[in-house]
């Protein structure tokens, strides 16, 4: 399951990320997650409630954001989204798909954290 290495680098970046920005834990990670990206959303979730425990993270909740496949055609100029990823063609005219815009994506989009507290001077 490569799912946890993605899980335990998903943490690393962001547990980088909270200490930087001085936070106590983490809440939430909002993720974007392409239909193309080859990970398993049910299985990132499972790795990520595994290895988040002992971090900065630990208790956190993953929100993914689910983002279908879109292709540019050429012949209609136009971008579109694809249903059936067994043919990258354009849905509308049927022409092969000149490149795909959107549904690789594994990207942290945004973090929710809880601040440490200032020490009394």
């Amino acid at each position: 399951m490569h799912e946890l290495s993605i899980a335990q680098e998903l943490i690393e970046i962001v547990e980088d990320a909270a200490r930087a920005a001085d936070a106590a834990r983490v809440e939430v990670v909002y993720l974007r997650l392409g239909r193309l990206s080859g990970v398993v959303a049910d299985a990132l979730h499972f790795a990520f409630d595994v290895a988040t425990e002992g971090t900065l993270l630990e208790g956190a909740t993953l929100e993914i954001e689910d983002l279908p496949v879109i292709i540019f055609c050429g012949s209609c100029a136009a971008e579109q989204p694809l249903d059936d990823l067994r043919s990258f063609r354009c849905p509308v005219c049927g022409s092969p798909a000149d490149r795909v815009v959107q549904g690789r994506e594994l990207e942290v989009r945004s973090v929710e954290i809880v601040e440490n507290s200032p020490t009394p001077a």
